[in-house]
């Protein structure tokens, strides 16, 4: 619930337990044992920060947030609470909802594009090396000279295979380029194609000011991420998780300290982030986590126990809420000492006792002061949800898409031209090009085959013609030689018969 600037979360008898907008931004977790009612305090929050004004992003693993549409109902649970609580002028509310979906069956599809997320952070996405890192930039700035753009990823594709291809022609001009490294680039894509990977790569990509948006009231949007199947793909839920992180740091203004965040994430399930990514995706959430509420945007992680998230992202949550952690291993107990020593103490009790001891709906409390400062950890009843708990049906669901502000903005692709077709268009140039100088080639030998024949016919011409000549002529100088003798004999005969 949200009044008088305040977004009141839970309540004990003594106080209630909020958070000051302005500190919303710094961050905050949400754990407890499954059971222990962290699905409504995540709903009551989301609810509270819609009502201040604050956008929501939501990555809903389990599809429990998707209720969030549609106005809540009394029932005996609801009123018993509402009545500990002491609370009398409580109001059902729905709240304006916008659901997205990575392969766009549950909501609106969300796209990037290749080119958009660059060479750096696709590298880090595929867990290249330095040296792989270093040709897929090379094959980025191919892309940029030769305007190749690169959407999808069946256009990084082809220009890696047109690059490997062609390897002699591009070393020269841009550094040294080996199959090696080309083939675990390759490899790496297809881990990622595996994975419906293609579905998240592509135009039209996502604006995000499509996540900044009030309805007619005021209400920050809730926009509901349904990730049930995206998370049991982890190369490809970390590749979104960490697009959108940077996306957000790197597109939204400095802001500084704000009356109230720009934006709020709730990343659900945050021991799956942490557990499936390698420890240099980990670093990247971490110092994104570190600078980006400078930006306005809060981000805050629900997960079972504190010690699924890395002690320096915890070191950066301020906002906390503790459900009941059961104690059954001495690694339990470990999880549960380090749960209550995060907490500042309050004198009246054991922190780490009522750990154990929390109702189911009951939490510990510690949100920041007005000055930044953690308060006091207090036992508290969380508030119930206004909205509708429970499921929503399919139809309910695709209604609220239909009436979406949004709708089919982001549905159909769009196959504009890019690196795919000019490569294509580039190969068979080259094709065409390698065709015709063998053509030439061969017409070319032909001629020279056909000048040597016609030189050959032309010299064995030349030898019967001279050969012609040779007989002719001697025959002449036989025939005259013959009568010059017979002269000269007769002239003999003559002078020696006188």
């Amino acid at each position: 619930m949200y009044y008088d600037n305040k977004l009141v979360i839970g309540k004990n008898k003594d106080k209630e337990l909020y958070i000051v907008p302005k500190m919303a931004n710094r961050h905050g977790i949400i754990t407890g044992a499954s059971g222990s009612g962290k699905t409504t305090t995540v709903k009551v929050m989301a609810e509270s920060f819609s009502s201040a004004g604050i956008p929501v992003f939501y990555v809903d693993v389990k599809g429990d947030l998707a209720s969030i549409c549609k106005e809540g109902v009394s029932n005996s649970n609801i009123d018993d609470r509402l009545n500990t609580l002491g609370i009398s002028d409580f109001k059902f509310s729905s709240f304006p909802t916008t659901f997205f979906d990575v392969f766009g069956k549950s909501g609106h599809p969300i796209r990037t594009t290749i080119e958009n997320i660059g060479p750096r952070l696709l590298s880090r996405m595929l867990e290249l090396s330095d040296a792989q890192e270093g040709i897929l930039a090379i094959i980025f700035q191919i892309a940029k000279d030769e305007d190749m753009k690169l959407n999808d990823l069946d256009d990084l594709k082809s220009l890696i295979s047109y690059v490997n291809d062609n390897r002699s022609e591009y070393t020269s001009k841009y550094g040294t380029i080996t199959s090696l490294s080309i083939s675990t680039i390759q490899r790496n894509l297809l881990m990622l194609e595996q994975e419906e990977g293609q579905c998240f790569f592509g135009k039209p990509e996502l604006q995000l000011f499509d996540l900044l948006q009030y309805d007619m009231d005021g209400k920050g949007f809730v926009n509901v991420l349904d990730a049930v199947e995206l998370y049991k793909k982890p190369t490809l839920y970390a590749v979104f998780l960490i697009w959108l992180l940077n996306n957000l740091f790197d597109n939204m203004p400095e802001v500084g300290d704000l009356d109230k965040p720009k934006l709020i994430l709730f990343l659900d399930e945050a021991h799956l982030i942490f557990s499936e990514m390698s420890s240099n995706l980990v670093k990247s959430i971490i110092q994104v986590i570190k600078l980006i509420r400078s930006k306005g945007v809060g981000v805050y992680f629900i997960s079972q126990s504190p010690s699924d998230i890395p002690e320096e992202i915890l070191a950066q949550l301020g906002n906390k809420v503790q459900h009941v952690l059961r104690s059954y291993t001495p690694s339990d107990e470990k999880a549960i000492k380090a749960a209550a020593n995060s907490f500042r103490t309050n004198p009246n009790f054991k922190t780490e006792d009522e750990i154990k001891n929390l109702a189911t709906g009951e939490a510990l409390i510690s949100f920041l002061n007005e000055s930044g400062e953690p308060n006091i950890v207090e036992r508290a009843m969380v508030l119930p949800p206004q909205s509708f708990m429970g499921t929503i049906t399919d139809d309910e669901r695709s209604n609220v898409i239909k009436q979406s502000r949004i709708y089919m903005k982001y549905e159909n692709i769009n196959n504009e031209e890019s690196a795919t077709e000019k490569v294509d268009v580039a190969k068979k140039e080259k094709e065409d090009k390698a065709i015709a100088e063998k053509k030439a080639i061969e017409e070319a030998k032909e001629k020279e085959k056909a000048d040597k024949l016609k030189a050959k016919e032309e010299e064995k011409k030349k030898k019967e013609q001279d050969k012609m000549m040779k007989k002719v002529t001697n025959q002449v100088t036989n025939k005259m030689i013959g009568k010059a003798t017979t002269k000269v004999v007769n002239s003999l005969w003559k002078n020696l018969f006188k």
